[in-house]
């Protein structure tokens, strides 16, 4: 299924004229190696270009639709048209001249095979450069002895003649599709899992995926599907033959994919997943507005209130007519992470797009809850929610890999958060004694979507609810009570008793809220008649939702009640607070 959509992803994005055809890609060149009619070298030229990183201005290589390159890592195989110092000039700075040397043979013959037959003055320019050129006396060409360091680290060089380059060539552009085309001998022939074309050339090793976000994944690329180990031969067949895919096939889907992982702005790192999306049709609107409601990344002139709304018409099954955005159009979604030289599946959904805005909206409808007056408005976004499981005076920021995979999984699909997203947030809570907004709305919209008879729908509101008779819910509120007659007592105090006591609190209220209360009551002392009479009004109502007897030990979904309780109450009194200082 996921190598047929990206098949279609790529077909669809060929008929828009925004892919190469099949037997070319884009490549990045760094130089460009001029010669005469001759073949003789006149001079080398930097192709680099200037591109805007922050605030700094670096140099890039340029990129190409070129034909395709070989996946290489040991093996000796040339690049039609461009390739590195090691295969053009037969140099390069890994101290193996002779291997080297092997380089530049094979792609001499390579050169010979793909224009011998073809009559164009470049393609003569190009063979003859290869019959007339010597590595060994490479270092003598001045212009290349003056760029030796650059032109060797690494970059690609491409030909050009008398100022035009090769591809611009019909003649050798149709040689090369010939040659591509019917270049492997020994290829089977089989019916094409993907396509469902019988008698296609099956590819015997697929292309690499060389997207690199992050520097998630292999330098040389990774595979997609591969088979490497005798153990995984069947019936006499070895690698790809295991599961025909035609060389169009794994063309086409690597491309799509590679496609894909280059738009930055349609790439979204979560954990060490990567996740990319696309619609049918290859319409950019579609992974626009989904990137924005996952990254929080506005699209350029879209303000949050029309994204809010956007999102709203969309999960009721309205079109968006603004944005050019159909709630039936088919949309899919692909979570890869890398797995040593290959990547590994996260998961893969498809759907329609209005059904997709519908999960997403609702999990943002589960997460609201009041907020303190400095948090910033808006939505909270996926990578900012899983960031409230980390510590964060930690180096490294990132979540836990399945967790933050199965986090995405289950907002997409609708489905239940998993089980890890709670216990980390639980984790962060009683390790820092901190509930933010952000972890408090976890905890709601976890209970909202994973109902727990400990933790009811009475305390999963958006703000305080008085009315709540829920035991551990109305602990909470008791202690931030508690911290608040604290620090009316004791202006200024950096320690409260929630740095002490919080957590036994949440976990062991029967034994540790006596030592609140008697705290609580010292605390009495210290202030004021009115003051007095303010807590004490607070204490007797919800000491009288209490009865007598606390709870020994809570469960965690009575801690979840707990600290809603308690953030809740806190909220309401900074609300309060506020409100009265606004007067």
């Amino acid at each position: 299924m996921i190598l047929q959509a990206l098949t279609q992803y790529y077909e669809d994005l060929l008929h828009r004229g925004e892919i190469a055809a099949p037997g070319w890609s884009p490549a990045k060149i760094s130089f460009a190696l001029c010669l005469d009619k001759d073949g003789q070298v006149t001079q080398i030229i930097p192709t680099m270009e200037p591109v805007e990183m922050g605030k700094k201005t670096v140099l890039r290589p340029q990129e190409k639709v070129l034909p395709t390159g070989e996946d290489r890592s040991s093996n000796v195989a040339a690049n039609f048209l461009w390739d590195n110092s090691g295969y053009i000039l037969g140099i390069d700075q890994k101290g193996k001249p002779e291997r080297s040397k092997k380089y530049f043979l094979e792609a001499k013959a390579l050169h010979h095979a793909v224009l011998n037959d073809v009559n164009s003055p470049t393609s003569s320019a190009i063979l003859a450069f290869f019959d007339t050129w010597h590595p060994e006396k490479a270092t003598e060409y001045p212009d290349l002895s003056s760029q030796l360091q650059a032109i060797t680290s690494g970059g690609n060089l491409l030909f050009r003649v008398n100022g035009v380059y090769p591809q611009e060539d019909t003649a050798i552009c149709d040689a090369w599709q010939r040659y591509w085309e019917s270049r492997d001998k020994k290829a089977k022939m089989m019916q094409c899992l993907v396509t469902g074309q019988y008698d296609q050339e099956i590819a015997r090793t697929h292309p690499k995926v060389k997207g690199n976000p992050r520097g998630g994944f292999q330098t040389m690329g990774n595979a997609l599907v591969s088979f490497n180990n005798e153990s995984e031969s069947s019936y006499g067949r070895e690698q790809s033959y295991n599961a025909p895919v035609g060389k169009y096939a794994a063309f086409a889907y690597t491309a799509a994919l590679n496609h894909l992982l280059a738009k930055r702005n349609n790439v979204q790192v979560i954990g060490d997943t990567t996740i990319v999306c696309w619609a049918e049709g290859a319409e950019p609107a579609y992974p626009d507005l989904f990137m924005a409601f996952l990254s929080g990344n506005m699209p350029s002139g879209l303000s949050e209130k029309d994204l809010q709304a956007a999102l709203k018409n969309l999960a009721k099954g309205l079109p968006s007519t603004d944005l050019g955005v159909d709630p039936d159009r088919t949309f899919y979604i692909l979570g890869l992470a890398p797995n040593a030289a290959r990547l590994s599946v996260r998961f893969f959904l498809r759907d329609s797009f209005g059904r997709l805005m519908q999960n997403v909206n609702a999990h943002y409808e589960r997460l609201e809850i009041v907020r303190p007056a400095n948090a910033k408005p808006g939505v909270l976004p996926l990578w900012a929610l899983l960031r409230e499981t980390v510590n964060p005076n930690s180096k490294d920021k990132s979540p836990s890999p399945a967790m933050a995979g199965a986090t995405a999984r289950a907002i997409f699909s609708g489905g239940l958060y998993p089980a890890s997203l709670l216990e980390a947030v639980m984790l962060r809570i009683r390790a820092e004694r901190n509930i933010t907004w952000g972890r408090a709305a976890i905890i709601k919209a976890y209970y909202l979507k994973n109902p727990h008879t400990d933790c009811p729908e009475e305390v999963l509101t958006v703000s305080l609810n008085e009315a709540s008779t829920n035991i551990p819910y109305t602990l909470g509120r008791l202690f931030s009570v508690y911290e608040s007659a604290q620090q009316a007592a004791n202006p200024g105090i950096n320690a409260t008793i929630k740095d002490k006591y919080f957590n036994s609190a949440a976990t062991m209220p029967a034994s540790i809220f006596p030592v609140l209360n008697n705290l609580y009551q010292k605390h009495l002392r210290k202030l004021e008649p009115g003051q007095r009479v303010y807590f004490d009004k607070q204490v007797t109502v919800l000491k009288g939702l209490l009865g007598e007897s606390y709870p020994a030990r809570m469960t965690l979904a009575q801690q979840g009640s707990f600290d809603l309780g308690y953030y809740h109450q806190t909220q309401k009194r900074y609300t309060k607070k506020e409100e009265n200082e606004n007067v």
